[in-house]
């Protein structure tokens, strides 16, 4: 049975050797942590090669000075995969740069929302925090990308997007995971998330069966992300492999029933 659930067969693993190291002297169990890492593949404590990242402050603060941000290559992917549902009435935030690059000319009517009444961009000025400033049943497609993360009331801003999408519409939305924060927007960013609480959140509003949370992104590019470094300074290779525990950013595709 263990040997077909490998999954199952790591976790006892790693329970059994914390339980184990738990009744050890404490200067044995340094001394056994030293001598056997849990890794082998791991530099023994202390031999670490930092290079370049060892410092105390990041590479860049400038998200865009070096290319394509990270958080950015995960966004625009997840996008291009979902393309088809970008069309017919599609509303953005800030300005509709993915509305049109994803959707061409399948949208026959682009909107962009924002709170700010001075975007000349913006065709709806209104808050996500406030309930009824959507018009309801309005939008075959919502594209909201790393905008959550500024809204306090998030439960009541996803509520609000629920409301305003035409049933079979979809709604495509990105979240940080480990991010930097903007300092630009530092005094207006209040979460970062994970694909649990994005499920939680959604799901209150869209079945499970019209919802899918993917988690993108791996330790190299989460700390890539955290030094300010861009798309170009690490190989396809190394920015493809996702592991949920090193999040960067965080997918959620909803349909309304």
């Amino acid at each position: 049975m263990i040997e077909q659930n490998p999954v199952k067969w790591e976790s006892m693993r790693k329970a059994l050797r914390a339980k184990i190291g738990s009744m050890l002297p404490p200067d044995l169990r340094e001394r056994l942590r030293k001598r056997f890492p849990a890794d082998p593949s791991a530099p023994p404590v202390g031999h670490v090669r930092w290079g370049d990242l060892r410092r105390t402050a990041p590479i860049s603060r400038n998200l865009w000075d070096r290319g394509l941000p990270i958080d950015r290559y995960y966004i625009e992917s997840f996008l291009a995969a979902n393309a088809g549902d970008v069309a017919g009435r599609v509303l953005e935030v800030k300005d509709n740069t993915y509305t049109r690059r994803f959707g061409g000319t399948r949208v026959t009517n682009s909107d962009v929302l924002d709170v700010n009444p001075a975007n000349p961009h913006a065709t709806i000025v209104a808050d996500l925090n406030a309930a009824g400033n959507l018009p309801g049943n309005a939008f075959d497609c919502i594209i909201i990308t790393q905008t959550l993360q500024y809204v306090f009331d998030v439960a009541s801003a996803i509520e609000e997007l629920h409301r305003s999408l035409k049933p079979g519409g979809a709604l495509l939305a990105t979240v940080p995971g480990i991010t930097p924060i903007d300092q630009e927007l530092r005094d207006s960013t209040y979460w970062t998330f994970t694909d649990r609480s994005m499920r939680r959140l959604f799901e209150h509003h869209f079945p499970l069966t019209h919802l899918t949370v993917v988690s993108h992104g791996n330790v190299l590019s989460a700390v890539a992300s955290l030094q300010g470094l861009s798309v170009d300074d690490l190989r396809p290779e190394e920015l493809s492999p996702c592991d949920a525990d090193f999040a960067v950013v965080i997918t959620v595709r909803a349909t309304k029933p």
